[in-house]
């Protein structure tokens, strides 16, 4: 069984950036506590615990002299808490969402409506929004969303998105909003990184000899998800977080199966996942002779 990769796959420069800047923290024998996962991966999650720094749900649960901000980054006010509570900070929020964080400021400076394509729950968006008043802004993330919206009300709209959307997708849901107000701006937020691995993941699933594709991310990862529903309209896809996920079963009759991986997933989890894939290639390859 062949086992292709796409030509872009895994950890981004933000998630880099954030995974060695704790790692290099702990190494230093730093004490600290994550708000949330540094990542949306669960393999990094328990690196980072067994190095000494675990994830908190709340800023009021750390213990510890640092509290450290994720990739995804966090509101202000969040940064103002800790200083309350006399910690010190570690930020590794990614420099796009930093951008984001900016171009939201300026466009409500500037006296627009703030609309976000993306998903509400999403820490990056929360990141976004937690601060501002309700009025201010929208979040939306479908069709029927902002077609129930009157957006005319607004003086003028600025448009941004979710770094892990691709932003081709949702083209039709901000040209409803273009049309409901002539003043509508879009922001250029999406991040490169993300657009890159959807883009090669396309373009593997289209491939002709690619027969399955398998995704490798963490269970909340979006942008490990949106990976996930690219190939599988093209080809049928698997889901994993790691190699222990892989069902021998799957890959009957396979003769050449696709990897990628989300922006959020090590490169030794990938190099493990094509190590299973190849060992199950061999146990079902029949005996010579």
């Amino acid at each position: 069984m062949k086992v292709k990769r796409a030509a872009k796959y895994g950890f981004c420069s933000g998630v880099r950036v954030a995974d060695i800047k704790v790692k290099r923290f702990a190494s230093a024998g730093g004490r600290g506590a994550i708000l949330g996962q540094v990542v949306h991966n669960e393999r990094v999650v328990e690196e980072m615990e067994h190095l000494g720094v675990r994830t908190v749900n709340t800023i009021d649960e750390v213990t510890e002299p640092v509290v450290v901000f994720s990739a995804h980054g966090v509101p202000a006010s969040f940064h103002a808490h800790a200083r309350g509570r006399k910690l010190e900070i570690l930020d590794t929020t990614c420099k796009f969402v930093y951008d984001i964080h900016k171009e939201a400021r300026r466009a409500l400076e500037e006296g627009a409506h703030l609309v976000f394509v993306g998903e509400p729950g999403h820490r990056e968006v929360i990141g976004y929004t937690h601060d501002l008043d309700p009025a201010a802004y929208h979040i939306v993330h479908t069709l029927e969303q902002v077609e129930a919206i009157d957006w005319s009300i607004y003086p003028s709209i600025k448009v941004l998105y979710q770094t892990t959307l691709n932003a081709e997708e949702y083209e039709q849901v901000v040209r409803v909003i273009e049309a409901g107000n002539p003043r509508t701006r879009r922001a250029d937020t999406i991040c490169y990184a993300t657009k890159e691995n959807q883009d090669a993941a396309r373009q593997l699933a289209a491939d002709p000899e690619v027969e399955k594709v398998v995704v490798i991310g963490g269970r909340h990862s979006a942008n490990t998800r949106h990976l996930f529903e690219i190939c599988s309209r093209l080809k049928p896809s698997l889901l994993v977080q790691g190699a222990e996920d892989l069902d021998a079963g799957w890959f009957a009759a396979t003769r050449c199966v696709g990897l990628t991986a989300g922006a959020s997933t090590p490169d030794y989890v990938i190099d493990e996942v094509e190590t299973r894939l190849a060992e199950l290639g061999t146990l079902r390859r029949p005996a010579e002779g």
